[in-house]
């Protein structure tokens, strides 16, 4: 028996950005524990995950060759249903020995102990360790099983199967090669129609050589990155993106900074195998639209990193991750520049073409909107959330807290029928609040208007002023007894309409 660190890969076509990460620890985590208990790995090998958007590998230290055989004692039967009167053997024992792989000549040495009331005959044997080919094929079969996919493909398969272009397998992506290596030795395993070999692909573009092809387990990481120009470790690509990412910005100067998204930063490490950031730009007139409305579009549709100044306000310069390292990169500069610029553009088309509407002529057309069916429109429930502002706000203050926080809430939701946030759902009260001041309306009720959701979610910012206290405790007041009152209660795994939040929120206001 040897023991020698153990490599894994599947190699697949670009994997789901957004599921990679769980992707890749599923894969590992559930190989280690395969492995674990059949007694080829030990409690103090460690598992090493990798994850980048065309391969899931695992890497396991410590794994022998061949586990452990094991004595094992096994309760046959009673003794006197095993044995006649002489002590001889009966045939329900014999043939119970039989089952399991003896014969009578294991009779005399057969133990007797007591079990219960009853005195009981135990068979001690010795069952064989599994080998680490049968070992790691159960223990892949059990990895790609138990992976957390999203959404599963089906595919035919060309070789190796039963009916070549008929036979299917079912996966997240389609895989073509699978590397299993224990020390220098290939494990003969098998898995979606593959066979485990010592090579794989690098990247798609720039890779030195094809096939990457590894000595051994143990430069998996290192050969892939030399040969292969693929990172394959998800938190080594995240650092080297942060890392480039901060270099970038602090090129550009004047105190910029890449906006903080772990979210964003997750999704662009699980697009690139070899992360290259470059500095971008676009027109300065652009800076008039609300930053949200940019920065919203530049994330989620084109992934890219806007550049923040030391203010925290929107500058023209952007940071886009790209996959490949190009001498020169200006035609990728210019590319993404170039795509960029008409998503600017219908944002500020939107931000213009609300603005020729007032937040007061757009109540009406909250009446055709449908809240719920049980409940009516969202005009019907503005004038609620109006009555309830109302009641507060008497006890709160003044006339002027009562003006203020009556008109934020009739006009609260009417950004919900503008252009911007038609497309970008994620601005609604943020629109709100530019539009409020557009209006001439003047910060207090423009500031109700845009904090009058929060708090959104643990440890968000509360309302500015009163008047947002005001109208953020109506809004929510209101969706609680309107979704009570028809019984839409939430449950222990449910809560679609977000009624704990909304609860939480109303004693934080209340609170704090």
């Amino acid at each position: 028996m040897t023991i020698q660190n153990l490599l894994v890969e599947l190699f697949v076509e670009e994997l789901p950005p957004k599921a990679l990460q769980k992707l890749g620890d599923a894969f590992a985590s559930v190989l280690g524990d395969q492995l674990r208990a059949q007694g080829l790995a030990t409690a103090e090998s460690v598992v090493t995950s990798f994850a980048s958007p065309r391969r899931l590998a695992a890497h396991v230290t410590a794994v022998a060759s061949k586990a452990d055989d094991k004595a094992v004692q096994q309760k046959l039967m009673p003794v006197t249903v095993g044995l006649d009167a002489n002590g001889n053997a009966t045939p329900a024992l014999l043939k119970k020995l039989q089952a399991l792989g003896a014969d009578q000549s294991a009779v005399p040495a057969l133990k007797r102990a007591q079990d219960g009331k009853a005195e009981a005959l135990f068979y001690d044997s010795v069952v064989p360790g599994a080998t680490l080919a049968a070992g790691l094929q159960k223990a892949l079969d059990e990895a790609i099983t138990k992976l957390p996919i999203p959404k599963v493909m089906s595919y035919q398969l060309e070789t190796d199967c039963e009916l070549p272009g008929w036979s299917s397998v079912h996966f997240v992506r389609p895989a073509h090669g699978l590397v299993a290596l224990h020390g220098s030795t290939v494990v003969p395993v098998k898995a979606l129609g593959l066979t485990a070999g010592n090579s794989t692909q690098g990247h798609r573009f720039e890779a030195a050589v094809s096939p990457v092809v590894f000595k051994d387990a143990d430069s998996y990481a290192a050969t892939l990155r030399q040969d292969g120009a693929v990172i394959a470790s998800f938190a080594e690509r995240k650092a080297e993106i942060a890392r480039q990412l901060a270099a970038a910005a602090a090129k550009v100067g004047n105190g910029a900074r890449p906006i903080e998204d772990d979210a964003l930063l997750d999704e662009v490490t699980a697009l690139v195998e070899r992360p290259n950031v470059l500095i971008c730009q676009f027109e300065e007139e652009f800076l008039g639209v609300p930053q949200e409305c940019l920065i919203l579009t530049m994330k989620a549709n084109q992934k890219y990193f806007p550049l923040l100044d030391a203010a925290g306000k929107l500058t023209n310069k952007f940071l886009v991750v790209s996959n490949i390292t190009p001498e020169d990169a200006s035609f990728v500069i210019g590319g993404n520049e170039r795509v960029v610029r008409p998503r600017l553009q219908d944002a500020k088309f939107f931000f213009d073409q609300d603005r020729k509407k007032t937040l007061a002529a757009r109540v009406d057309s909250l009446a055709k909107v449908v809240y719920h069916n049980k409940l009516g429109t969202q005009g019907e429930r503005v004038e609620r959330v109006r009555a309830i502002a109302k009641a507060i706000a008497q006890q709160l203050g003044d006339a002027t807290l009562v003006q203020d926080a009556d008109q934020a809430a009739l006009l609260a939701k009417t950004d919900l029928v503008t252009d911007m946030v038609g497309e970008f759902p994620e601005l609604q009260g943020i629109m709100g609040g530019y539009y409020a001041l557009n209006d001439g309306l003047g910060e207090t009720v423009a500031h109700a208007i845009e904090d009058h959701y929060k708090p959104r979610f643990a440890g968000d910012a509360l309302p500015r002023n009163t008047a947002g206290v005001v109208v953020a405790l109506a809004d929510k007041l209101e969706t609680l007894v309107g979704m009570f009152g028809i019984g839409n209660l939430p449950t222990g795994d449910r809560d679609p309409f977000a009624l704990r939040r909304h609860a939480l929120g109303v004693v934080r206001m209340l609170v704090e």
